[in-house]
């Protein structure tokens, strides 16, 4: 498929992960490609993998996420699409009652303000060109609890939730649509790292999954494809999950 054959997408969060099969699909599609990332070599290396653009990028900056949007427009003619995908999950942020604030407000900047910054900036760019889709990466976590809690992440997603369904019914008359795509466990390296500390932790949240496995990369980035082309142009303020059903279940499969 050549779903974006003549549109522009910018992703942050592109060197690794999700972020990266993103930019893989999409460029696969025909797209070009704009990466944003704090991690220059990552980054460097994804977009020549994509022959796409690399802007360093740090999302919690207002000045360097517009900087990011302007040069995807100057460069490459326009904003088609947004993949607003950067984020943490750093280990302190666990239990209410051990997350001080620190921990707290870093995650929210990261993980929501973020999110807000590049809809602000992308949305702009699309209202030129009368149309335009936003992708939000929130989680199954936003609609569901969790006794092995990451409190901070957990509340931003949900906000993320929130300002992605205003969003959308916003600017739906102006042909911008804005969905937030809610992942169930991924196999990426931010994972990897949460829960080699604690395999116990891992498996546990596994045992939960009525696929029986963590989602790969590549299946949510197929997701990522679908709502951002014209084959979703019905789907807007929607929340979108991708789970492997665990949202959905009161028991797994034996």
């Amino acid at each position: 498929m050549r779903r974006f054959d003549g549109r522009t997408a910018v992703i942050t969060g592109a060197a690794s992960g999700i972020g990266l099969a993103t930019a893989r699909r999409l460029a696969a599609e025909g797209a070009r490609v704009v990466i944003g990332d704090v991690d220059a070599g990552g980054g460097k290396a994804a977009a020549a993998e994509v022959d796409g653009l690399f802007v360093p990028t740090d999302v919690t900056s207002e000045a360097a996420v517009a900087a990011l949007f302007d040069a995807a427009a100057t460069t490459c003619g326009g904003v088609d699409v947004a993949f607003n995908n950067a984020g943490i999950s750093p280990p302190d942020d666990a239990s209410i009652l051990t997350t001080g604030p620190d921990a707290w407000h870093r995650v929210q900047e990261v993980n929501l303000t973020s999110v807000y910054l590049c809809c602000r900036a992308a949305i702009p760019h699309m209202q030129r060109a009368g149309r335009g889709s936003i992708v939000n990466t929130a989680s199954f976590v936003a609609v569901m609890g969790s006794a092995t809690s990451q409190i901070s992440y957990t509340a931003a997603k949900g906000g993320v939730l929130a300002l992605s369904r205003e969003l959308g019914v916003q600017f739906a008359r102006e042909g911008i649509r804005v969905n937030a795509l809610c992942p169930g466990p991924v196999n990426t390296p931010l994972l990897q790292e949460l829960f080699a500390a604690d395999p116990e932790r891992a498996q546990r949240r596994l045992v939960h999954v009525p696929s029986g496995r963590f989602a790969e990369p590549s299946e949510i980035a197929a997701a990522v494809a679908f709502l951002a082309s014209d084959d979703a142009s019905f789907i807007t303020a929607s929340t979108f999950l991708v789970d492997g059903g665990i949202s959905g279940a009161y028991v797994t499969p034996l």
